[in-house]
């Protein structure tokens, strides 16, 4: 049998076997792997920024820099895996190349660290200047980002929705064990962060970076070894084709067709073809962007194939296609506006480090100091601790209250997270204003060679700011997301999960500029 689908029986008179949910059965296995994936991940990308300023040396305009292209790149090329994904490989076989890809990236960036060639030599406190690294060694570090853009690629567009695969969004059971996945997958992967932000964060800064390195790239091991422990029990939807490619096909005949007049029914005059086994829900005809109609519009140039397809996609589209290019045409105003939520977003992760570093991060008398990066833990706890009071506890009494499945609409999550955002933003500079005047005004208690004084500000002022971007995420993140899985059918997913990365991923270039300037 192929390994595209699991199956209840065998099929019968060649025709392909239904697929065997087995839903909440197969979480352990997604959300296992999801959770193992993250701590190796963030592991290691949490305390990046503290890396490559004291071990490779780099100055902190530089270090953020090269982050925020990282990260915006690895976001950006979450459209490619989506298009692999859905073109050639599915689902199941791209998080599994994916997976091997993030260990060997994270494996290549913990051998920077363990061996002492691969990186320039320890700049002590009283240097004045510091030894940058090698091209070869830079291109070994860079080599390790590669292999995690590959990794990232294809893991972040694909996860969410190859664990939705595992639910029959057909039944009631299935769609509340949907709703629950989103919360669930939220709440499993700010306890990875948590985790890789306190414990992975401290051996790193205060043992070894080798062995702190080290342990994310064990993690993304097993990541792997526990998602290919569940290969029988998932559902594996065969890639069907890149809906990008129908989008552009629907985009050029309504363009070639454009003087043509659509019928007046027209969701009886249209086009109308659904193939017999297709994923898709078949949606219904909306009254928006009418001018997409034409695409669909049959004139008496355009063949028709005796099973009721069209002979030429590229000069006649089926309703069905103009409708998901609709769906895409909704949502666009939206994502947009998302993108202004990341940019404090991307600003908060980097330069909340670099608070920390010229803040007083002595934990009371004790002597010991909390690592500047463990300090973003507090927005994990943030969202985190909010999550399952909000799916436990806030949202069924909200559900007999609206009548609305979620509570309240997702429209209305999110922007109560563009609100606390903004809070955030606010808290953020007043608590840095703060930080300042006190460096100038009373005595320091050390400096940081290519960061400056330290300033005797408790770093426990950054907790509001922190706990208020959390909750931020919470409305906001989780939103978005759910958002564009709701608004896509099923062969459009792929995209959808990536479209929150490619706002991720302006937004961190957006960000880089204004560290720029």
């Amino acid at each position: 049998m192929e390994d595209h689908l699991s199956a209840k029986e065998v099929a019968k008179d060649g025709e392909e076997p239904e697929p065997n949910y087995r839903g909440i059965r197969a979480m352990p296995f997604i959300i296992g792997n999801e959770t193992f994936e993250k701590l190796g991940a963030i592991g290691t990308l949490s305390n990046l920024l503290v890396y490559l300023t004291t071990v490779f040396n780099m100055k902190s305009i530089t270090a953020t820099t090269v982050i925020n292209v990282f990260n915006g790149t690895t976001n950006f090329a979450t459209l490619i895996g989506a298009f692999l994904c859905d073109t050639y490989f599915g689902r199941y076989k791209t998080l599994g190349f994916s997976t091997v890809s993030s260990f060997l990236g994270l494996l290549v960036i913990a051998l920077t660290a363990a061996i002492k060639k691969l990186h320039p030599r320890h700049c002590s406190n009283e240097a004045v200047t510091c030894e940058g690294a090698k091209p070869w060694q830079t291109a070994v570090l860079y080599t390790g980002f590669g292999l995690l853009i590959m990794g990232a690629a294809g893991i972040r567009p694909c996860n969410l929705a190859f664990g939705a695969d595992q639910f029959n969004p057909k039944t009631e059971s299935g769609k509340r064990g949907i709703n629950s996945f989103f919360n669930w997958y939220f709440f499993t992967f700010t306890f990875a962060q948590m985790v890789s932000l306190t414990a992975v964060v401290y051996v790193q800064t205060d043992v070894s970076w080798g062995i702190g390195l080290l342990i994310p790239a064990g993690l993304m091991f097993f990541s792997g070894v526990l998602f290919f422990s569940g290969t029988k029990m998932y559902v594996k939807v065969k890639a069907s084709g890149s809906p990008m490619t129908s989008v552009a096909q629907v985009l050029v005949v309504a363009f070639k067709k454009r003087k043509l007049s659509p019928p007046d029914r027209r969701w009886l005059s249209l086009f109308n073809y659904l193939p017999p086994k297709s994923i898709n829900s078949k949606l219904p005809y909306t009254d928006q962007f009418r001018f997409l109609d034409r695409a669909a519009v049959v004139s008496p140039d355009d063949e028709i194939r005796p099973d009721g397809s069209s002979a030429n996609p590229w000069k006649l589209c089926s309703m069905q296609q103009v409708e998901e290019v609709k769906c895409l045409a909704r949502v666009m105003p939206i994502w947009a506006s998302a993108i202004i939520y990341h940019i404090p977003s991307v600003q908060m992760q980097t330069f909340t480090v670099f608070q920390a570093l010229q803040s007083d991060r002595r934990l009371g008398r004790t002597g010991f100091k909390i690592p500047a990066a463990s300090y973003v833990v507090f927005q994990m706890l943030g969202l985190t601790l909010w999550l399952p009071i909000y799916d436990r506890l806030i949202v069924p009494p909200l559900r007999k209250l609206t009548k609305k499945e979620g509570g309240i609409t997702i429209l209305q999550r999110m922007g109560i997270g563009l609100v606390l955002s903004v809070l955030t933003m606010l808290i953020s500079g007043l608590v840095e204003e703060k930080r300042r005047l006190i460096a100038l005004t009373k005595p320091t208690i050390g400096t940081l060679p290519r960061h400056g004084a330290v300033s005797s500000m408790s770093a426990f002022w950054l907790v509001p700011q922190l706990a208020t971007a959390g909750l931020a995420e919470a409305f906001m993140a989780v939103g978005q997301v759910e958002f564009y899985y709701k608004q896509f059918p099923e062969n459009m997913r792929s995209i959808a999960g990536s479209l929150f990365f490619c706002g991720m991923a302006i937004g961190s270039y957006v960000s880089s500029f204004l560290v720029s300037v």
